[in-house]
């Protein structure tokens, strides 16, 4: 194998011998950094961004648990896997490792067979891991390609995404399903990208002829994201495609109303709202939060189901949190 293909480990541990024993159990296989402490392991990831970990965990200076806290409380090292490679084999130990963020917990004298079997099965989970994680980005940037176009700004699709997924988990939906409806919901308006600039940032009122225009937008969005063989897609589908219909009928592009208008619409449709009353835009002062859901409030069983309306006020702490930890920048 290329050295360029191999992943790389970083083996951390303060006795020579010990980094000598996996240096010849993995070195063939793998490209190794080797690191005597935490602060110098810490360092070596900082440089090299390893893909794996094999962490000892009674070194001087610094605990290798304490080493883990500290690297899983930095951003940029925080998706990297630790297997924690120790004598220490009482239960305690093991539950700590875990607690810290370790995935994997390998007790000394190490297994061979154990040692290769654990550190390709964490590797290809971090590689699992890291294509949802790409996923994910990629989808937010086709929102956000969408929202170049709408005065908008690119945190709105990650601000408005998590604000369904908590309403999805207030409503009932399992972990798992609203965590597909954040990966969807940042393409609700994938097919602003089909309307004319001349529509999208014209500053002033649109024509009855233009609006018409600006209202094909949804079906142009199912129609970029066709038939694909995936559950991801096929929900921003139908997120694109009824994220403007409303409860009682005067939606588009189908007129919709009540539960005929797929739910994960009806919940994007109020994400999608609350975030651009409470946010800045080129034509308009954010509104307060009060006063935003004094108007959604309002709209309960006209714009919105009037069942999804009072989660937003229950859930408004969380959802403010979110606000401020995407927002945006003057």
């Amino acid at each position: 194998m290329n050295e360029v293909d191999k992943a790389r480990l970083l083996i951390v541990d303060d006795e020579p011998v010990n980094l000598r024993v996996l240096k010849q159990l993995l070195g063939q296989d793998y490209t190794l950094y080797f690191a005597k402490n935490g602060p110098e392991a810490i360092k070596l990831a900082e440089e090299q961004h390893p893909d794996l970990i094999l962490m000892d965990v009674m070194m001087p200076v610094m605990t290798g648990f304490d080493a883990c806290k500290q690297m899983k409380a930095t951003e940029s090292l925080r998706n990297i896997p630790i297997i924690f490679v120790t004598a220490l084999n009482d239960a305690t130990d093991e539950a700590e490792g875990f607690a810290v963020g370790g995935v994997d917990y390998i007790t000394k004298p190490i297994s061979p067979p154990v040692v290769k079997a654990r550190v390709k099965t964490h590797l290809s989970l971090a590689q699992t891991d890291q294509l949802r994680r790409t996923r994910l980005q990629v989808v937010q940037r086709l929102g956000r390609a969408a929202e170049y176009k709408d005065n908008e700004t690119g945190m709105h699709v990650l601000r408005m995404s998590h604000y369904a997924k908590i309403l999805a988990e207030a409503v009932g939906f399992s972990a798992v399903r609203a965590e597909l409806l954040l990966h969807a919901a940042p393409m609700h308006d994938i097919g602003k990208i089909g309307i004319p600039d001349s529509i999208m940032m014209k500053p002033g009122k649109l024509t009855d002829e233009e609006f018409a225009i600006m209202k094909k937008h949804p079906e142009i969005g199912a129609e970029i994201l066709g038939d694909a063989d995936s559950q991801l897609i096929g929900l921003a589908k139908v997120v694109s495609l009824t994220h403007h219909e409303k409860w009682d009928g005067s939606g588009y592009p189908k007129g919709l109303s009540g539960d005929d208008i797929p739910i994960e619409g009806r919940i994007v449709a109020l994400a999608d709202v609350f975030d651009a009353l409470t946010s800045k835009r080129p034509y308009k002062e954010a509104w307060t939060v009060e006063r935003s859901l004094e108007y959604i409030e309002s709209q309960s069983g006209v714009h919105f189901d009037p069942a999804l309306v009072p989660l937003v006020r229950q859930n408004i702490d969380a959802i403010l949190s979110i606000k401020a930890h995407f927002c945006d920048n003057e």
